[in-house]
């Protein structure tokens, strides 16, 4: 099957062995020339499916066992977002919110509560605030200037828009039983963040990463973020981020 998205500001066809991508990709149909194609192959279903297992079986559990069409969607956005450097964009896990037309990034290892910490910012702010993304967002720096890009990969909530947001501040998240936050240095978060971005397996492709992993953290502002499941701590939260 073949169509033709715009993603971060990218056209980009994609020709798959399953239909699952397309219905993942709904809302982001585009017209005109790719300048990116991603084709998948059952090798690549396979090497997908292979990668799984060995990440189940080091968190020591079950190894689950998962679709070709869902494999696909993980080769493909594997594809994109090595495709995506040639433009200066990247692939960073977190839950973005935009409030007010500038964007929040709120990263931490799986199962922290990023997705809740957004919601309790949705909940907060009302609407004002859009969510952007809530797992997989691109992220494009230029001439020092840090953009977000909603993708179709929203997490299992499947949270998000097609829209592209300036960046304003990233929090690293950790659980906390009182809600505290403040500014952070680059090198208290540098080791996360290089945990948080797709790392291509090539040395080229991962030199770019880290060449714009650096633009990004010097674009923007970084803090650290305790918090617990109160919607006082979407309110500090906010706050400090805007002193």
């Amino acid at each position: 099957m073949k169509k033709t998205y715009r993603i971060a500001d990218r056209v980009i066809l994609i020709d798959s062995l399953y239909p699952d991508v397309h219905k993942l990709c709904g809302g982001y149909e585009a017209e005109g020339q790719p300048e990116i194609t991603v084709c998948t192959t059952e090798e690549d279903i396979e090497t997908e499916r292979i990668k799984s297992a060995r990440e189940d079986e080091i968190e020591n559990i079950p190894v689950r066992i998962f679709s070709p069409g869902y494999l696909e969607e993980l080769a493909v956005y594997r594809k994109i977002a090595e495709a995506m450097l040639r433009y200066d964009t990247f692939l960073f896990h977190g839950s973005v919110i935009s409030v007010d037309g500038e964007a929040y990034i709120f990263t931490a290892k799986s199962g922290t509560g990023k997705s809740t910490h957004t919601r309790l910012w949705r909940e907060y702010l009302g609407e004002r605030a859009v969510m952007v993304n809530d797992d997989k967002p691109l992220i494009s720096v230029k001439n020092g200037k840090a953009l977000v890009y909603g993708t179709p990969y929203n997490g299992k909530h499947g949270i998000g828009n097609n829209i592209c947001v300036p960046i304003k501040a990233v929090a690293a998240v950790e659980r906390s039983i009182e809600n505290h936050i403040g500014q952070a240095e680059k090198s208290e978060l540098y080791t996360l963040f290089l945990q948080q971005i797709y790392r291509p397996a090539s040395i080229e492709g991962l030199s770019d990463t880290l060449r714009l992993l650096d633009a990004f953290i010097e674009s923007v502002s970084l803090y650290k973020l305790g918090c617990n499941m109160d919607i006082s701590a979407a309110r500090i939260a906010y706050e400090g981020m805007n002193k």
